[in-house]
């Protein structure tokens, strides 16, 4: 049977639960969190079980190399985490312009940055954490060791990878195919895959509280992976590397602070937008000059955020100022009856994976982790399950670009978690993964729940734009035909896609702040599940 064929609409309601909650985008990584939850972990054990669990069961887009941010709720205050990586100390612009480039590849080995995944697990059960990791990655550790079988959504962009993997050629991409295609082929969906390397890796992070990637064996098989083919990462730039806390950044839209990480993240965008957006007249549910006001303000907010956001030290223009009244106003005013045509900016699809946990004591965390690119730059440790990110690929080699790769700088960022609060009480964890269409994907959620009162499982399932440079933007197959004739009319160039597979995947859990119940919806553009208590 076809389990990517469904010949009618299904529906999915909110879920309803009153001491605890996991939305994750794959059954058994919310699984995994609720199992710690009900052993007595709060909401960050069960943010970093699921988060560990989904490097597991879906590789397709996220793993132990990758990079993470967090927003943790907690005892009325909200907390961030960058756990982005830089540049390794030999990775500089000129090195990779020795090596034949233009441009920083997008596979391979160059723009491997450092991994951030197993020190944002540490740091969050350190500081926030009632569970050890050793407790806490033990379900994901099982998945790996015992196997799973494929959902369909993740069988799907597994077969896609193996495709695409095939063209690269250089010995550091065998790796990939022992460990993802362990049978001459990608597994399919239904099919029970395991990787034991995956598992004792896992170990050796809960063991040593994550300092065995960055210090001990994990860290010394990178290297030697490194040296044996000409990589640029090393054991020192593993070892120096530690996690950020920042203080989120928010702007009030309509009475709900919309929070994100600041940068070097792409958070800020969804911010300017809404920002643009909220000068003009207020919106009308399904009306289509509502919807080219919306894509007129993301196009101006991406347009300054791709040219101005990277590490907040080499930024051209201030965070304040494009999160400024001032700005917005600014901005708004160029908004006319017809599509602009601001610099066409390239925007690549992304793999990233977002999962939300509450508990009933009011804990809650946004959180998400990506490889980038799929499962990254296609370069896997030999026996770990380690696949490593390809961050590096959003650098620049033109030193006056914002930008520019630098030893130690951490690349302008795509993956974003979000949260909501009123008034000083949290509402709770949000998030849209996808690359850019993340900050658009946020944007519309937030417009679906605050402006247009959708529940969390509906405000996920309304049809989705996305701009991807000039005047092109494209739409879900179920995008309204009437929407698209009079976007058209205004001068949008509307592509409609296949499916929506490029249109983000997204979690969102709201707490009732008098009740205390939790209200979570989930992706049905994916295997999403919610898995409460």
């Amino acid at each position: 049977m076809d389990y990517l064929h469904h010949p009618f609409a299904s529906k999915r309601y909110t879920v309803f639960a009153k001491k605890g909650m996991v939305a994750t985008s794959q059954p058994l990584a919310a699984q995994a969190g609720l199992e710690i939850l009900q052993q007595g972990g709060n909401a960050i054990d069960a943010a970093i079980a699921a988060a560990a669990a989904l490097t597991v069961v879906e590789p397709t887009s996220n793993g132990i190399g990758g990079d993470a941010f967090a927003l943790v709720w907690t005892k009325g205050k909200l907390h961030g985490l960058n756990a982005s990586g830089p540049a390794p100390a030999l990775l500089t612009a000129e090195a990779v312009k020795q090596r034949g480039h233009k441009q920083m590849p997008k596979l391979g080995l160059v723009p491997i940055t450092v991994p951030g995944v197993p020190a944002a697990w540490a740091e969050l059960a350190e500081r926030f954490g009632r569970r050890p990791l050793t407790e806490s990655l033990k379900p994901a550790i099982r998945y790996a060791e015992e196997g799973y079988p494929l959902t369909p959504i993740l069988g799907k962009y597994w077969a896609r990878a193996y495709q695409a993997y095939r063209k690269q050629e250089g010995p550091e991409f065998e790796a990939w195919f022992h460990t993802f295609a362990p049978q001459g082929r990608a597994p399919e969906i239904g099919e029970v895959w395991s990787s034991k390397g995956h598992a004792e890796s896992l170990r050796r992070i809960a063991a040593s509280g994550a300092r065995d990637f960055y210090e001990g064996e994990l860290a010394q098989r990178i290297e030697d992976l490194m040296l044996e083919h000409g990589g640029f990462l090393r054991k020192a730039d593993l070892a120096a590397y530690r996690p950020e806390w920042v203080e989120p950044i928010s702007t009030n839209y309509r009475g709900y602070d919309v929070w994100e990480i600041p940068p070097n993240g792409q958070g800020m965008v969804a911010l300017m937008a809404l920002n643009i957006y909220e000068q003009l007249e207020q919106p009308e549910w399904l009306n289509a000059e509502t919807v080219h006001r919306q894509i007129e303000a993301l196009k101006l907010a991406f347009t300054d955020g791709q040219a101005s956001i990277t590490e907040p030290a080499d930024m051209p223009v201030s965070a304040e100022y494009l999160l400024s009244r001032e700005y917005a106003s600014l901005r708004a005013q160029q908004i006319c009856d017809n599509a602009l045509d601001p610099k066409p900016i390239d925007l690549p699809k992304g793999g990233t994976v977002y999962l939300a946990a509450a508990d009933e004591e009011g804990n809650m965390v946004s959180y998400i982790q990506s490889n980038y690119m799929g499962f990254g730059s296609g370069v896997v440790v030999p026996g770990t399950g380690i696949s490593l990110q390809n961050r590096g690929a959003d650098f620049s080699l033109d030193e006056r670009h914002p930008n520019f790769v630098k030893p130690g700088k951490r690349t302008y960022h795509t993956i974003i978690p979000g949260f909501l609060t009123k008034d000083g009480e949290a509402v709770g964890p949000f998030g849209v993964m996808g690359g850019y269409m993340q900050p658009q994907g946020h944007m519309q959620v937030i417009m679906n729940t605050v402006d247009y009162r959708l529940n969390p499982q509906a405000a996920l399932d309304v049809p989705r734009w996305q701009w991807v440079g000039g005047k092109k933007v494209q739409v879900e197959p179920e995008f309204p035909g009437e929407l698209i004739e009079a976007l058209r009319q205004k001068g949008h160039d509307i592509e409609v896609m296949p499916d929506g597979g490029a249109f983000g995947r997204g979690q969102i859990i709201w707490r009732d702040p008098q009740t205390g119940v939790l209200a979570g919806g989930t992706e049905s553009r994916t295997d999403g599940m919610i898995a409460a208590w």
